[in-house]
């Protein structure tokens, strides 16, 4: 989710409407999956229409943290970034993530969990929150992204002189490498040798090295416009793959092992890869009206605020309003009018505070 800035702070970086375009899409999806999750979890309505209404809204936004992960790659993975050495990145992402990585965790774990859903948490299960990396259901992405860019600029320099073909080779055996682990537990355990891959704050990171490394690698690609529909049609059916796979659960149980429908699926991977390329392709030559490019500008860069915030005013939705919670877990309308509250209260939230001295630091 890094966003390339041109104040002192960072080095200029040309903006790319394309990468906008994608981290706003993923926000938007990101959003998405928390709140039709309730209805996909909503047992009552489990088989219906409904039901898989929104099991193909989730699961068909599987590629969104992934894409995430790609914008940041392409972006953080830039030469004139690493061009002052680790010491100077390395003190800007300080400066640019230290707030966000100190401020939400703690908003979540007090506010969130204590105070509005009442959970009784003592220090040892408040540390054991922490140390897992997970103080809220979508915080470990603060971990995973820490942990990228504290290897970036190693993968940077092992890139730099080595062009596209290196690129390419490096991310697709790192990328392959993480999918054949996901695949070599769900076997295990099928195999009645359960081996699963537990992650931590330290280690949220490793699995997506691989989608941090395509980002900067397919960057560049712009395919003709039969290969963008031949990519936008694979994307298709992967994602129903993994939409169908998730639907009829426990059926297939060797498919579902070797290939999960999670964020480290091979169908998952494939359709993330074609969606960046897609949009990266079709947006190529686009050049937005300075007024289209300002609005744009301003949404993209508030995505990040957006992905940690949202997720406070889905609780505090369901709090204050508990029919309309009930419908958002168990009908369409429900869900989207509870999906659409949410980005709105996000995206305005996070717009002004951006513009607040030292607030912004932690959107």
């Amino acid at each position: 989710m890094s966003t390339p800035r041109t104040s002192a702070d960072s080095p200029a970086v040309a903006r790319q409407p394309s990468l906008d375009v994608l981290r706003i899409l993923a926000v938007l999806g990101v959003v998405a999956i928390h709140v039709f999750g309730a209805i996909v979890t909503n047992d009552a309505v489990r088989g219906g229409k409904t039901w898989w209404t929104a099991v193909a809204i989730d699961l068909g936004f599987v590629w969104v943290v992934p894409a995430f992960v790609m914008v940041s790659g392409a972006l953080v993975l830039a030469p004139r970034l690493q061009a002052a050495g680790p010491g100077q990145f390395y003190r800007r992402r300080v400066l640019r993530l230290g707030p966000a990585v100190v401020f939400w965790p703690i908003f979540y774990i007090l506010v969130v969990r204590i105070i509005l859903s009442g959970h009784d948490l003592g220090p040892t299960q408040i540390a054991a929150l922490l140390l897992q990396g997970h103080p809220y259901t979508h915080l470990y992405f603060l971990w995973l992204i820490v942990g990228l860019y504290v290897v970036a600029p190693v993968l940077a320099a092992f890139l730099a002189q080595g062009g596209q073909r290196r690129a390419l080779i490096f991310a697709g055996v790192v990328l392959a490498a993480s999918v054949l682990a996901y695949s070599t537990s769900g076997l295990l355990a099928l195999a009645g040798q359960p081996r699963p891959i537990a992650l931590n704050a330290f280690t949220q990171w490793v699995p997506y090295v691989g989608y941090f490394l395509a980002g900067w690698a397919l960057k560049d690609v712009v395919l003709r416009r039969r290969g963008v529909v031949i990519a936008a049609l694979v994307a298709v059916l992967c994602l129903a793959e993994v939409v169908v796979q998730y639907g009829l659960t426990p059926a297939f149980p060797l498919l579902r092992a070797v290939a999960p429908a999670g964020y480290l699926g091979p169908f998952t991977a494939i359709a993330t890869l074609c969606i960046f390329v897609v949009v990266r392709s079709a947006l190529a030559a686009w050049t937005p009206r300075p007024r289209t490019s300002r609005f744009l500008q301003t949404i993209s860069d508030a995505a990040f605020g957006v992905f940690l915030v949202h997720f406070a005013f889905i609780v505090v939705l369901r709090m204050v309003f508990p029919a309309f919670a009930e419908a958002a877990s168990s009908t369409l309308w429900g869900a989207g009018a509870m999906w659409a509250a949410v980005v709105v209260l996000s995206f305005v939230v996070t717009v002004l505070a951006r513009r607040v001295p030292f607030v912004r630091r932690v959107f």
